[in-house]
């Protein structure tokens, strides 16, 4: 049964039989699927600083966005590095997937590794996005992320994807 539809995710109530025969009503949230990006020039790397109205805050993530109707991940990823960044990229290297939070969604963000970038201004930042782009030395990034100025979980996973760390 659909509980809520908006114009980027939907809500159902559903029963489901899990593999040991036991059928429960579960809460499945249906968002659009999603990119994100790490923008690499030599030893640095562009992160956004994004406010985020259901925390309240500002973090320091990954640019990112979801996937437009009839768009593929890759094109998803151009076009957001440029709305986010004002910076293309000549190369876009694939590094694989996550489930965001698979308890109750089937959310997924495509990750990606930005390389040989230039200035672009093909497409516009969104008018609802306050970001600032930060330039970040590579070598910072995993004493970010365990003191915790990153504590977005799709950059935290991108940054390992990219550099093992």
């Amino acid at each position: 049964m659909e509980i809520f539809r908006g114009r980027r995710l939907w809500i159902e109530s559903r029963m489901i039989r899990l593999p040991n025969g036991i059928e429960r009503e579960k809460v499945i949230v249906h968002p659009s699927n999603a990119v994100a990006i790490l923008p690499i020039t030599g030893k640095r790397c562009k992160l956004v600083k994004q406010y985020r109205y259901a925390i309240d805050q500002y973090i320091l993530e990954a640019p990112a966005g979801t996937m437009e109707p009839g768009e593929d991940p890759l094109q998803t990823a151009y076009r957001e590095l440029i709305e986010e960044t004002g910076f293309a990229a000549k190369k876009m290297l694939e590094k694989g997937f996550i489930f965001t939070t698979p308890g109750y969604t089937d959310e997924k963000i495509f990750l990606f590794e930005a390389r040989d970038l230039f200035p672009s201004t093909e497409y516009g930042k969104d008018e609802d996005e306050i970001i600032e782009v930060m330039d970040v030395a590579k070598c910072d990034l995993p004493e970010m992320i365990r003191n915790g100025t990153i504590i977005d979980a799709k950059t935290i996973c991108l940054i390992h994807r990219c550099f093992g760390c």
